[in-house]
């Protein structure tokens, strides 16, 4: 316990000198670090524990024996020799080339595509069970939501993986409905297009080209008005459509994701509304062409009973329309399967659910199945839009801790006190007498109270001008080790990372959304210090400070000379895991930090067992530049023309290293590959340094121009 070792002597009031403060009874610590404490020497095992990985993280992470997460990319069909180390992957990208790296940048997301099948083969065959199990006539055949992550290869990919049993896409506007044409052009041609959202002409125009080119199409009526335009548009391009509706249920989750549901739900069309639909396409002689309905509880639903209540409400409408005679085949019943962020399997969270995707699927079979006997209606093919539950999984972003704030224990010297006693005002001297007498009685929370008294009547002092900086400081460190030496000094350490929570975390910012974040290595090391992730950007909202299992800190190990952004220490890596949907597509440029850079990584028979498929660096400053309608062109030569004017001895180099600039990721690096460096050599001229990164990096940026126009270079010959 510090001591308390200089309370200077103060007039009448008794000299106090190597006081000690009683520590007050021990307090309880979280129930986490206390399960794996009692262990004399930590492993791999006590992190897993520790951070909830075999909760959250099964069946694809897990910590392996050398303290780095491992990835199993077949999930519980993933043999020993299969599992991906991840921390082998990140030096794989991160290290230069000169090194056999890639020479990328972090922060870095990698891909795992066979998680990715994984996830599609592991949904459809759970359905495929239920199905066999309980005698169901019909057969499933899902959608994936483009919405959750647009990106080419993901889409692609479940394109491609899913074809085998008729998996189709999802689209809510038009460039995504562009991108679902154009994707299932390669895929099953009896898979799903579904057409969701608001839509105009133009939109159903181009839904029903899509109908025209052979792809399966369902324009999904969000709104009665639709159902007009839907009409129309047919007429004129000679294409019979085939419509779906979007029924608003009374079931609803009370959670955050389950205000798009309900009867006052955003999307839908009520009973009466349904109804009216009926009779125009009726009235049109089009009833057949009603083929499917949609409706959506609302993302992450908690439990199966909440789920099939919900199913058996829409069920009941789909057997309805079925007697009204529309020609209806398809129960779709959107999205909702959720995924256990934080491991804890309970329905009383917004991060967590306690379901299995078996029981899921048997849960929605079992429902559709009891109604439509019930009603003696064909089984109808069962559809879902599971886009969270398929996606979030394959992708990790990976980022650095490069340094970290903390405490140190305040020294104080006794004619440093003696200083600031004597330039003390009444009230505060008080104070200070009070404390000095709560010290020698042991009365800690008594010291408290004065403490902070004596802090506050020093700041107003200090505002005043009668106290100077110094025994402002010294006050303050009184303070801290009076809170040290009780036991209440706050622990928490702020880890500085190298990532924009803005950019790569946009749900934490925006709806609190927690997501599994650990370090990705030394999980064979006892992590001793709390601490919260403070990101670069100049926004005091850029901070992460709440975590799974309802933690408001992280458990930490120290770093390694303070961090490597110095150059002294070794990395740390971070690793957020879980965010495969939504989190890309919703990240903005605040402070102009652009996304991170990506790898693609298979699993391979390879000494490493994985071999990187794709690498792609991360915007860089001139591309960010430019999505805020800035020309880095017209920047770069402006400011080049001002190094000519006020250090033309020095222009050329000074252009290159600015052109170096424009063409860097705006993140921190601790090796940049461009620099300019004052050489004294006579003349005072700068050298400008360039290693191989930066020309990989270029030339990646001239292979992203398609137009002759826009090719330039930053560089000066």
């Amino acid at each position: 316990m510090p001591t308390l070792t200089c309370f200077a002597d103060v007039g009448d009031a008794p000299p106090y000198a190597v006081t000690t403060v009683p520590a007050p009874p021990p307090s309880n610590t979280s129930a986490d670090a206390s399960a794996v404490s009692v262990a004399a020497a930590w492993s791999s095992a006590h992190s897993a524990l520790l951070y909830r990985v075999d909760g959250w993280g099964a069946p694809y992470f897990t910590v392996n024996a050398n303290g780095n997460v491992s990835v199993r990319p077949h999930g519980v069909n993933t043999l020993d020799h299969q599992e991906i180390d991840l921390l082998k992957v990140v030096k794989k990208a991160s290290d230069p080339k000169n090194s056999g790296g890639l020479g990328l940048q972090l922060p870095l997301v990698v891909r795992f595509p066979d998680v990715l099948k994984n996830r599609l083969e592991s949904l459809h065959d759970s359905f495929n069970l239920a199905i066999q199990s309980q005698g169901y006539e019909a057969h499933y055949q899902g959608v994936y939501p483009v919405k959750c992550n647009q990106d080419k290869l993901v889409v692609e990919d479940i394109v491609k993986f899913g074809s085998g049993f008729r998996f189709g896409l999802e689209a809510g506007s038009k460039p995504e409905l562009l991108l679902a044409m154009s994707c299932l052009c390669n895929g099953s041609p009896e898979a799903l297009l579904v057409c969701n959202g608001f839509k105009d002409v133009e939109y159903i125009s181009l839904a029903i080209v899509a109908r025209k080119l052979h792809l399966n199409t369902v324009i999904v009526l969000e709104q009665e008005e639709e159902l007009d335009l839907v009409i129309d548009a047919s007429r004129k391009l000679g294409v019979r459509p085939v419509v779906g509706v979007r029924a608003k249920l009374r079931t609803k989750h009370s959670g955050h994701f389950g205000s798009t549901s309900g009867e006052k739900g955003k999307f839908g069309l009520t009973t009466t509304q349904i109804l009216r639909v009926v009779k125009k396409l009726q009235q049109h002689e089009m009833l057949d062409c009603m083929q499917l309905l949609h409706f959506h509880i609302g993302s992450q639903i908690p439990s199966t009973s909440l789920l099939a209540d919900g199913v058996r409400e829409a069920a009941q409408i789909y057997c309805e329309l079925v007697r009204l005679g529309a020609g209806m085949k398809v129960i779709d019943i959107g999205g909702g399967l959720g995924i256990d962020y934080d491991g804890s399997n309970s329905q009383d969270s917004d991060i967590s659910v306690s379901y299995s995707l078996q029981e899921y699927a048997s849960a929605v079979v079992q429902a559709v199945r009891s109604v439509s006997n019930q009603k003696g209606v064909k089984h109808p093919v069962i559809c879902s839009e599971s886009g969270r539950a398929i996606v979030s999984h394959h992708s990790i972003l990976v980022f650095e801790a490069v340094s970290s704030s903390s405490r140190d224990s305040p020294r104080i010297s006794s004619l440093g006190l003696q200083h600031l006693v004597q330039k003390l005002a009444d009230e505060a001297l008080t104070d200070y007498k009070n404390l000095s007498t709560a010290v020698v009685r042991g009365e800690y929370d008594t010291c408290l109270l004065y403490a902070e008294q004596l802090k506050q009547r020093c700041v107003e002092q200090f505002k005043e001008g009668s106290l100077e900086m110094e025994q402002l400081a010294a006050v303050d460190g009184l303070c801290e080790l009076v809170s040290k030496s009780i036991g209440v000094s706050d622990p928490v350490q702020v880890y500085n990372v190298n990532l924009s929570i803005f950019t790569s975390i946009p749900d934490f910012w925006g709806i609190g959304q927690l997501f599994p974040i650990i370090p990705i290595h030394r999980l064979n090391e006892r992590p001793a210090v709390r601490g919260i992730l403070s990101d670069l950007t100049c926004d005091s909202d850029g901070k992460i400070d709440q975590f799974i299992g309802g933690e408001s800190s992280l458990l930490l190990h120290e770093l390694d000379g303070n961090g490597s952004l110095n150059g002294n220490g070794g990395a740390y890596y971070l690793g957020m895991f879980l965010g495969g949907a939504y989190e890309e597509a919703l990240g903005g440029v605040h402070n102009l930090f652009g996304g991170p850079s990506m790898v693609r990584v298979s699993q391979s028979d390879g000494p490493h067992s994985f071999a990187v498929t794709r690498a792609v660096p991360g915007p860089s400053c001139g591309d960010i530049l430019r999505m805020m309608q800035h020309e880095p062109k017209i920047m770069f030569e402006t400011l080049r023309h001002r190094a000519e004017e006020f250090d033309y001895s020095n222009s050329l180099a000074i252009a290159n290293g600015l052109a170096c600039s424009f063409d860097s990721m705006p993140y921190l690096s601790a090796t940049s590959s461009c620099s300019l460096t004052a050489a004294n050599s006579g003349n005072n001229s700068y050298y400008y340094l360039m290693d191989e990164n930066f020309t990989t990096a270029a030339a990646a940026a001239a292979d992203s121009v398609t137009s002759e126009e826009e090719q330039w270079s930053y560089c000066v010959a």
